[in-house]
């Protein structure tokens, strides 16, 4: 999906089941234009759950997501998107309870906003988002098992991209009566894009592959779609998904 807003920013995303996955359990979501008090809203999204609950638990949680933003009062981004992931968790739960198909479903959840210059994050999960400025930085923290032994300097950054636990998550949406979502604020320079993923896209490439893919490509189209297709030409283990945009 390619579109151009009021806002003037660019954006391109695209999801793939990948390779080995029999269902795309991943979702995505854009907005050049204002979505309540929000001027623009990103969002991507991994599910989890057998058969469709993780599909069920992305998807609609994304339009938990977009709704309660929508219908907010709030004006400021950390309290918006707060308050409907908080949201989000709590219909997922009741999705859950009254449909037993639906019992342990969950999914991650990464929700960016630009305004005025600054970047607004919300993270839930291992779904991470990038800031590509010369180089490359990981604005979002992981919320997994990996992520917490590489904190606590067990194994390294490169030992946890191969770890036989590293799709083990910590933090989801609809998986506690409790959700604590995490917010970054980055100030934008002139020259910047952004990247948003989910762990399909991060387990398969360093950020260093990423960052040259990036790079090597003008189009922003193309951007995507060769990160997505070098994902899936380093195994696709999982559904890929990512959004680029840039000013």
């Amino acid at each position: 999906m390619h579109r151009e807003g009021a806002s003037r920013l660019k954006t391109f995303s695209i999801t793939d089941k990948g390779k080995t996955r029999q269902m795309n359990q991943d979702c995505v979501f854009t907005s050049e234009k204002p979505i309540g008090n929000l001027p623009n809203l990103f969002v991507v999204a991994d599910g989890m759950g057998g058969h469709n609950a993780g599909d069920y638990a992305s998807r609609y949680a994304v339009e938990v997501i977009i709704h309660e933003i929508a219908a907010s009062e709030e004006n400021e981004p950390p309290a918006i998107m707060r308050g409907a992931i908080e949201a989000a968790n709590r219909r997922l739960l009741s999705e859950a309870e009254a449909d037993p198909s639906l019992y342990g479903m969950g999914t991650t959840a990464v929700l960016a906003s630009i305004r005025d210059g600054n970047l607004w994050v919300a993270n839930v999960g291992d779904s991470r988002l990038y800031l590509v400025n010369g180089g490359i930085q990981q604005v979002s923290r992981d919320h997994s098992l990996v992520e917490e032994m590489v904190r606590r300097g067990e194994i390294s950054r490169e030992e946890a991209r191969v770890h036989r636990d590293k799709n083990i998550i910590t933090r989801a949406i609809g998986v506690s009566d409790r959700i604590e979502a995490d917010i970054y604020e980055r100030e934008l320079s002139e020259e910047w894009q952004i990247l948003m993923c989910t762990d399909g896209l991060s387990n398969m490439l360093t950020d260093g592959e990423i960052l040259s893919i990036i790079r090597s490509q003008r189009d922003i189209a193309e951007k995507v779609e060769r990160l997505v297709q070098a994902a899936n030409d380093n195994g696709g283990t999982d559904n890929i998904t990512a959004i680029v945009i840039e000013p």
